[in-house]
């Protein structure tokens, strides 16, 4: 008689979805709980039926304890050795039986060698974050140190991903037609004249949705969101907190900054992160993050020691040869970006924020750093952005570089692309500064920076969209700071104004800083419009700063990154006051969207225009000498029947000058729509028929005219 076929046991790697959960039975106990080996391929802690699943890796490592507390406890009421046997490779893996993930915090202790020279510093004593925790303690309130901790004893907490993003798609705006808005998140609604209801939070950004849609801006750029410490570096000034106000200084690169909640978010952390995305999409709108994946907030030698230092320093850092800290990020240290473990991380990183946030794309900070060999050489095919680039997740997320870093490594033109990385343009920036105030020995320069950059993005190597272009961001000058200041004005930094930089290219109209005389303000108002037309008729993605729309200052400030006060949140009362300015960026977005020949090439028209071309005070003739100061750039193309004829005029010099625009066919004429040097109607309401196809340009001005049909 043959004996009963006993069920086969199946092993964890071998089996997915709810198999790999159904029936798990403890093998061990230790610390009190029943364990048993966990799923090894997956970083981080995650709730499974009956318990939670706990991975963590380290190259160097002799042996791992996981640390249980009790919510807000110093010290844990739980410590579990990970057996030897639940070990494989560098891994450690552990599911723990009982748990529930609203009744305890979590972090680690690794032990093994200490060697600073050789980059080992592992320390038994030391609690350590989970370099892929999805939610960080103690951080939740705002510009306050967490009370009865540890020195940067962070601590993880499980999260609950049952977000329910129902049929929500995003809009997939090609990067061309994107218009970026970049925002810091607590400084736009943070003012009392905001508004809203939750200042300074994800809630309040929320409630401004139907701002930005009566804006017209398509894609929001958020000022970092993972999870840092605003208190980094805290100091008081003349009586004044300063802070990290910015963020760019990460603790954690899986986990959303839980100061930024209207609303604690216990298990649920993401949350309120997750409803303002879904609601942005649902009004058309797509979410770029700008990611810091350069440095941490771990710093130098004298810097805190929280995660990556204890879990693997000398992997996670770009390390001297006597153990000491690279900085090319200008903040201590550099992350290792090519070496493969870091390499993975990202990748799983970036991976991570668009399955579980639905984010369209991320803005890189000091991005040459993420093509820096292991020992700070640049690599000419990096693998980790070759890497990025061609990743089936990724593929359609934007992917653009801020391509230089504090190392000197300037890329700019030359950043590594596959055709899928766009670039902050920083000449468009600066060539256009410069042309716009009226120096010399820029016209051609800026011809080259409205028609997209062919110099630096040849269309045929780099794609349509590889320019992004802009004249501010939050590092500089706001736009009505441009033409208000002459020099940089942080000596509320703390820094005896040392700090933050000095080619602004800036000019301050006849007069440094406030004033109320009447012709200053004219003409600082007809300098922002001209940037704002000129940026929204350039070839390339326009991005422009939160508040320049209504005249935002910053009194001066260039480096407004630990102001955490009026200096940096947008005063919501300059919107009534410059009701006119905000009228003319809602108009010159939405000429931009009707003008699909500023954006791309078309077919070509009838009579023989090509796609782009340069002109002077004569038309046709791109002949600029040092001194020129007028520039014309004409786009044309057609769809089917419908022609699309566009012709952006600068005028840089301060008198009138008389500007020719080129010929047209006998049923056809030009007409100018936006003209700066008229006060009281920029914008063109009555239409006009230029007489010869000659025009009288005012002083600093911009025009645009289109061509219409007889």
């Amino acid at each position: 008689m043959s004996k009963k076929a006993e069920k086969p046991v199946l092993l964890l790697e071998s089996i997915t979805g709810e198999e790999k959960t159904a029936n798990l039975k403890p093998m061990d106990r230790a610390g009190g709980f029943d364990i048993r080996p966990g799923f090894y391929e997956n970083n981080g802690a995650f709730a499974i039926p009956g318990g939670v699943n706990f991975t963590i890796s380290s190259q160097g490592a002799i042996s791992c304890e996981l640390l249980l507390f009790h919510r807000k406890s110093p010290e844990p009421f739980a410590v579990i050795p990970f057996p030897p046997h639940y070990r494989i490779g560098t891994v450690f893996s552990m599911i723990v039986f009982g748990l529930k993930i609203d009744e305890f915090e979590y972090a680690y202790r690794l032990d093994g060698p200490y060697d600073p020279e050789k980059g080992l510093l592992f320390d038994k004593k030391r609690y350590l974050l989970d370099p892929y925790a999805r939610a960080v303690t103690g951080q939740s309130e705002w510009g306050v140190h967490p009370k009865g901790q540890k020195p940067y004893s962070y601590k993880a907490r499980v999260v609950r991903d049952n977000f329910d993003w129902g049929a929500v798609k995003g809009p997939k705006i090609p990067l061309q037609d994107t218009i970026i808005y970049e925002l810091h998140v607590r400084g736009f609604t943070k003012h009392s004249s905001s508004g809203v209801a939750h200042p300074g939070t994800f809630a309040g950004l929320m409630e401004k949705i139907p701002y930005l849609r009566e804006l017209g801006v398509n894609t929001v750029e958020l000022m970092p969101i993972f999870e840092f410490d605003e208190m980094n570096g805290y100091r008081e000034i003349n009586g004044r907190k300063l802070l990290d106000y910015w963020g760019y200084n990460p603790v954690c690169f899986f986990a959303p900054n839980t100061s930024y909640t209207s609303e604690k978010e216990y298990n649920m952390e993401g949350r309120e992160l997750k409803q303002l995305i879904r609601a942005l999409k649902e009004n058309g709108m797509e979410v770029i993050l700008d990611v810091v994946f350069n440095h941490t907030a771990e710093g130098n030698e004298q810097g805190p020691f929280f995660s990556f230092k204890g879990v693997d320093n000398n992997i996670y850092y770009m390390l001297t040869p006597d153990g000491y800290y690279y900085n090319y990020s200008g903040c201590g240290n550099t992350l290792n970006c090519n070496h493969p473990v870091v390499r993975q991380m990202i990748l799983d990183c970036l991976r991570y924020w668009v399955i579980n946030y639905r984010v369209d794309g991320f803005r890189f900070d000091l991005a040459s750093i993420l093509g820096r060999n292991e020992d700070g050489t640049p690599m000419s095919s990096p693998p980790l952005l070759e890497s990025l680039a061609y990743d089936p997740i990724l593929r359609d997320v934007d992917l653009i570089a801020e391509a230089w870093d504090a190392g000197g490594l300037y890329q700019v033109g030359s950043f590594p692309s596959w055709k899928r990385w766009a670039e902050w343009n920083g000449k468009y920036r600066d060539d256009m500064r410069s042309f716009l105030k009226g120096d010399d020995g820029y016209a051609k320069a800026a011809a080259l920076r409205v028609m997209g950059s062919p110099d630096l993005y040849p269309p045929d190597k780099r794609g349509p969209a590889a320019s992004v272009n802009f004249l501010t961001c939050h590092d500089g000058f706001t736009l009505w700071d441009l033409y208000s200041y002459n020099g940089k004005h942080n000596e509320a930094n703390g820094w005896d104004n040392t700090d933050g930089g000095n080619d602004n290219r800036s000019w301050n109209c006849g007069y440094e800083g406030k004033t109320n005389q009447p012709e200053i303000l004219s003409l600082r108002n007809k300098m922002v419009r001209n940037a704002c037309a000129v940026l929204m008729c350039s070839r390339g993605t326009p991005m422009f700063l939160a508040g320049d729309e209504f005249g935002n200052s910053q009194f001066g400030n260039n480096n407004a990154y630990c102001q955490d006060n009026e200096i940096s949140w947008l005063d919501w009362r300059d919107l009534e006051k410059n009701q006119e300015l905000f009228q003319f960026f809602r108009f010159m977005i939405d000429f931009r969207k009707r003008h699909r020949a500023i954006r791309e090439d078309m077919d070509p028209v009838e009579f023989g225009f090509p796609c782009m071309s340069c002109h002077g005070t004569r038309a046709w003739d791109e002949n600029y000498v040092w001194d020129s100061k007028v520039v014309g750039v004409m786009f044309a193309g057609r769809s089917q029947e419908e022609e699309d004829i566009v012709y952006l005029g600068i005028n840089a010099f301060w008198k009138p000058q008389q500007i020719e625009l080129p010929a047209l066919p006998a049923n056809r004429y030009w007409i100018p729509v936006v003209d700066t040097a008229r006060e009281e109607e920029t914008v063109i309401g009555q239409e006009e028929i230029l007489d010869r196809n000659v025009y009288v340009m005012g002083a600093r001005s911009v025009l645009i005219c289109i061509v219409k049909r007889k």
